[in-house]
């Protein structure tokens, strides 16, 4: 953030759109399949109405918990990750 008084330069802006993407789509697809896992054998088998619903809104509501865990982690992992000032140079005393 140092490039321009403060602001991002065009590089940075890109990987932090690409970071969001990831983190959108690999939540996504993990709740889909959490949910599909839990929910999956209520919709295989005969079940009861309440049994159903009770197992459908238990589901929705581990991947959606999921959803939002994975987007944070994913991006507070992106943050933390600090990039080395200059590439290539990996010894402390560089």
């Amino acid at each position: 953030m140092s490039d321009h008084g403060g602001r991002r330069g065009q590089a940075e802006r890109d990987a932090i759109t690409v970071e969001i993407g990831y983190a959108l789509c690999s939540a996504a697809f993990a709740a889909a399949v959490v949910c599909g896992a839990v929910v999956g054998p209520v919709l295989v088998f005969d079940v009861p109405a309440g049994v159903r619903r009770a197992v459908l809104a238990v589901g929705a509501t581990v991947a959606a918990v999921l959803f939002v865990v994975r987007v944070v982690s994913v991006l507070a992992r992106f943050r933390g990750g600090a990039q080395p000032s200059q590439p290539g140079r990996t010894r402390p005393d560089s």
